[in-house]
């Protein structure tokens, strides 16, 4: 059901929105809500203060009220609101309903007084302003306007350190609206009500109470002396409206060092609709009798609070270093499942329509990782792991239809990975996961309550993809690593999330690994992870892994983090480490790490100090934190050039924008070998050029630096050595590691990016791709030319790259033909892939036998209403077919999108429907993203990427993203202009975009929108030198 937003009610310095229907009582019932309170009577069942027309009956079991026995569960004296019995509650009711009544008189009666009062000071103004201007005023002097005041402090004081809290929250909303005949159906409710007590210790004395609140209405605080039971008096409460989010409490005495509080707080909230802090969800079940039908409509509500918005659900220490333990009751409607962080230790009923579930204490944990979802879900049963009860909840339907059983099988196999390699128990009792209809992120870590977005937990066989698979096994194997990497050890602060990021990124694909061998997805993670962090730290505007504490500050400048460089260039550089000290001595010093710490926070020179031990007990004596600073703490990377005439080696900063100055260095550990030599570990420990005798070829061999990408860097050689690296690949490709092969491509494009070396060499490096057949050249090449296509697919450069493209994917295609054309795959997972890139190249190309098998399959699919397209190649073919078909083939897609209920299946189409190359109907698929009904809020982002990759949708795209910034931003605003922006080479283009980045309030966004400024102004440079030069290449070969 619609929601009817009537206004805003004004408490204090909060907006607290009204939801109701349109008749005379919902407007006059707010009313009712102030008369209540102005009449000095709050009406409230045992758990919270419930401040609204439509309380909920008293909880009658004594051991739910809020006076508690001991001091992290149930302790004595803490505060405890007004309880009353079932007879206050009639007659609660009944006052209640006499002042709904009265109300309506009483409304009349405000709006004649209120029009009178207006009446009465515009007849004031004007006499004023008669009798004012026969005066002879001397006016004030006009002074010059003040300096800015500092901005206000973002950090909490470290003077009281929370130790637990008890949390009461009851959200108020129905999981289904069903209509019936002549019955009034109640409006969905966002209200959210609750309280909390909060214990802490002083460390230093004061007399001020700060935590953080954001977007509560917050109540009736109570101040207790844990040591004496002694009530404090409460002097003032102030919620600070700045980024800071602060909600101070004044005492009229001190808090001791060394004394013990509680602080007990009502608040009630608004359930979101953007997915952050607790969001509500929908989704249908089953099938809808008819268009519009809402019976079939469900809603679940869920909490996404990483980074900071736990306070948006409660007041709390909203900082990861406070860590506590939480004891959790949640008030829920009888039909619905409560889960939470902890095991629940019981559910009891308190009427026909409530109940409320307890979970037992939490390990301590951040505030970041509290979590809590309400829903009709159910849940499939796991018993892969002995110790711990995993379980997988979904929609009834999917559950009943197994698809959850992939992420079933595989759970248990992956924790129990982690037990081992990290010599530590999960600590929890047990382990649920969640597959949300709505989620951004695609996965959310909370410690015991691992939330996923659909697709990233569910699997149908035959429908979903084989290479689903491996999405999906990844992502809980990223999240899984999370339990130790983030949620038993904790980064300090915020300016060390890649101590979270990079390590779990790292581990999961040794855990995917261990569970699903045949994947062999090591080598082609890494090397995607090292390529997209190299792209985005090639930038001047780049950002260290570890910048300064001061530099990450506000709630924005957090979010920027959650980038590729925290993710991508922290699981690389932790890759570079572990080779350069060794596995076995990284992993003892990994173990010993995470066991001196856990419960705690920590920084980056802790995890140095432990690195450091690890490797003196081995007999080495390489400085860890003198060597790790360097690519940790500043910006970017090196490129290592190479002489292999007289051994000559150095460094410089790499930067696409080859003018900027930089005296950067880093120390580089080096693996090298040759056609004639096995590899070695050698390091560069220098910013000016140094002589090594292993870089010399001495009788015409090849030498291959950065032996299977473990380092951070590029490779530059002379141009004797490149001709032999080439002809090696034109000769035996499989003479270079397949990584190798990857990486020689990679470096060659980027270096003529950065105009250090001519851009026929990096063309060169394609030519051996004719005759190979794994995938991870092929992928290298492919996205370095999808630069060259966006450069110029609007040029006379795109015809002959075209051709070349298609000539050189032809044997490829041909080898995997009788695959495709049979819809069968190999059983090969990498081979696999190498046929989706074939189709993919030859189709986009214009391959004459590849466009003619996309178009009849998914004229078969039309024709026959029977898909025989294997799930592996669905997403490509449809791509492919849509793209060279029109105004039919899209809408049968997006009919198919509409009616779909497998989420592998609507994430395929909802893909290839932007593929059409018909502007008018990208343009209507634009339009469909601003209705959640079509797309999902946390897809959003995503369709208008793909859209703008067309080169017929990104002008389209460019400007949609400028007209509804606000809506379509709420998912991740940084990747949206980034990707949007890739094609950029013009002038006028580079206008727009400054004019973008300075008109708009971009919040967490404004670090990419400088980025893309500093791209284009590359790109632009690069296209104006290289054009001719290319264009010359392409029509030659």
């Amino acid at each position: 059901m619609p929601l009817v937003h009537l206004g805003s009610l004004s408490i204090s310095s909060f907006q607290y929105k009204i939801c109701s229907d349109t008749s005379l009582e919902a407007i006059t019932r707010p009313f009712a809500l102030v008369f209540l309170a102005v009449d000095g009577r709050s009406w409230r069942t045992s758990h919270c203060i419930l401040e609204h027309s439509n309380p909920s009956p008293t909880i009658k079991d004594q051991s739910l009220q809020t006076r508690d026995t001991d001091k992290l569960s149930d302790t004595a004296d803490s505060p405890r609101p007004v309880n009353y019995d079932l007879q206050d509650w009639a007659e609660a009711s009944s006052t209640m309903a006499k002042v709904s009544h009265l109300s309506k008189a009483v409304a009349g009666t405000f709006v004649i007084l209120t029009i009178s009062v207006i009446a009465g000071l515009i007849t004031m103004i004007v006499f004023y302003d008669q009798q004012y201007s026969q005066l002879n005023v001397t006016y004030p002097p006009t002074l010059p306007a003040t300096t800015t005041g500092p901005p206000p402090v973002m950090r909490l004081p470290k003077n009281l350190i929370p130790e637990g809290y008890k949390i009461f929250i009851q959200p108020h909303f129905y999981t289904r609206i069903i209509e019936v005949v002549n019955v009034t159906s109640p409006n969905q409710t966002l209200l959210f009500t609750g309280n909390s007590t909060v214990y802490f210790h002083c460390f230093q004395r004061t007399s001020t109470i700060f935590l953080h609140s954001k977007d509560l209405v917050v109540s009736n605080p109570i101040v207790i002396d844990q040591n004496t039971n002694e009530k404090m008096r409460v002097m003032t409460m102030t919620n600070h409206q700045d980024e800071s989010n602060f909600l101070e409490i004044g005492l009229k005495d001190a808090l001791e060092t060394g004394g013990n509080y509680s602080l007990f707080l009502d608040f009630a909230g608004e359930v979101s609709e953007y997915l952050e802090g607790l969001y509500l969800s929908s989704y249908t079940e089953g099938i809808p009798e008819y268009e519009g039908d809402s019976n079939a409509e469900r809603f679940l509500v869920s909490t996404n609070l990483q980074p900071t918005d736990a306070r948006k659900v409660f007041p709390c220490f909203d900082e990861p270093e406070m860590k506590a333990v939480f004891n959790v009751t949640i008030i829920h409607r009888r039909e619905t499942k409560a889960l939470g962080n902890a095991r629940e230790s019981g559910t009891f009923i308190i009427d026909d329509e409530w109940h409320y579930t307890r979970f037992a204490p939490t390990p301590r944990m951040s505030t970041y990782l509290f979590a809590f979802t309400v829903s009709e879900f159910t849940s499939s049963h796991s018993s892969s792991h002995g110790r711990v009860v995993i379980k997988t909840f979904a929609r009834p339907e999917a559950v009943t239809a197994r698809h959850t059983q992939y992420a079933e099988n595989v759970t248990g196999q992956i924790l129990g990975f982690y037990e081992n390699y990290f010599g530590i128990e999960y600590l929890q009792q047990k382990l649920d996961q969640i597959a949300l209809p709505d989620l951004y992120p695609a996965a959310m870590e909370n410690w015991g309550l691992v939330t996923y977005q659909e697709a990233s937990l569910l699997y149908e066989e035959g429908v979903s993809s084989l290479l689903h698979k491996e999405e999906i096994v990844t992502i809980i194997s990223h999240e899984l690593a999370h339990q130790w990497f983030g949620n038993l050890v904790t980064m300090k602060w915020w300016n060390d999330i890649w101590l979270n990021e990079g390590f779990a990124t790292y581990m999961s694909y040794f855990a995917v690994d261990h569970v699903e061998p045949s994947f062999k997805i090591k080598d082609t993670y890494f090397v995607n992870d090292l390529h997209a962090a190299f792209r985005e730290d090639a930038l001047a505007s780049s950002h260290p892994l570890s910048p300064p504490p001061d530099d990450v500050q506000t709630t924005s400048q957090i979010t920027e983090l959650f980038d590729t460089i925290t993710y991508c260039k922290g699981a690389s550089v932790v890759r570079m480490l572990a080779d350069f000290v060794g596995e076995r001595v990284f992993h003892k010093a990994i173990k010993s790490y995470l066991m001196a710490f856990r419960y705690e926070n920590t920084e980056q020179n802790n995890l140095w100090e432990y690195v450091q031990q690890a490797v003196t007990e081995d007999g080495g004596f390489t400085d860890i934190a003198k060597v790790m600073d360097t690519w940790t703490n500043q910006i970017g990377y090196p490129v290592i050039t190479i002489n292999t005439t007289n051994g000559e080696i150095y460094q410089k900063h790499f930067l696409y924008n080859d003018t900027t100055d930089s005296s950067l260095w880093w120390y580089v550990p080096i693996r090298v070998m040759s056609n004639t030599s096995a590899s070695t570990l050698v390091t560069l420990e220098d910013s000016s050029p140094v002589k090594k005798e292993v870089f010399i070829s001495k009788r015409g061999e090849w030498i291959l630096a950065n032996v299977n990408c473990t380092g951070y860097y590029r490779v530059n050689y002379n141009p004797e050595n490149w001709e032999r690296l080439l002809t090696q690949l034109e000769i035996n490709p499989h003479g270079i590691p397949v990584m190798n092969r990857a990486q020689l491509i990679d470096d060659a494009f980027n270096l003529a990016r950065a105009k250090i070396v001519d851009v026929t060499l990096a063309l060169n490096t394609t030519h051996f791709l004719h005759d190979e057949r794994a995938y991870l050249p092929w992928e290298s090449a492919v996205r370095n030319l999808e630069y060259f296509v966006l450069m110029f697919d609007r040029s006379e450069v795109y015809g002959p790259m075209q051709a070349y493209l298609k000539s050189q994917v032809k044997d490829l295609y041909k080898f995997f033909s009788n695959y495709t054309d049979n819809c069968r795959v190999p059983d090969d997972h990498s081979l696999q892939q190498s046929q989706i890139i074939a189709i993919e190249v030859a189709c986009s190309n214009g391959l004459p036998e590849c466009v003619k098998m996309a178009t009849e399959l998914f004229k078969y699919w039309m024709n026959n209403n029977t898909n025989i397209i294997h799930p592996n190649l669905r997403s490509v073919i449809y791509c492919q077919a849509i793209a060279a078909g029109g105004k039919e083939e899209w809408e049968f897609a997006w009919k198919n999108f509409m009616s779909s209920s497998d989420t592998s299946e609507k994430e395929q189409l909802r893909i290839a429907l932007s593929c059409t190359k018909k502007i008018w109907l990208l343009n209507r698929y634009l339009r469909y993203t601003l209705d959640p009904e079509k797309i999902r809020l946390m897809d959003v982002p995503s369709t208008i990427i793909y859209i703008a990759k067309n080169v017929a949708g990104q002008a389209l795209a460019w400007n949609f993203v400028r007209a509804h910034w606000d809506y379509v931003s709420v998912g991740d605003g940084s990747v949206l202009i980034e990707e949007v922006t890739r094609r950029f080479s013009t002038k006028f283009e580079l206008q727009e975009l400054e004019r973008f980045a300075n008109d708009f309030d971009l919040g967490p966004a404004t670090r990419a929108a400088y980025q893309a400024i500093e791209q284009t102004r590359v790109n632009i440079e690069w296209v104006s030198e290289n054009n001719d030069i290319i264009l010359d290449w392409f029509i030659a070969n």
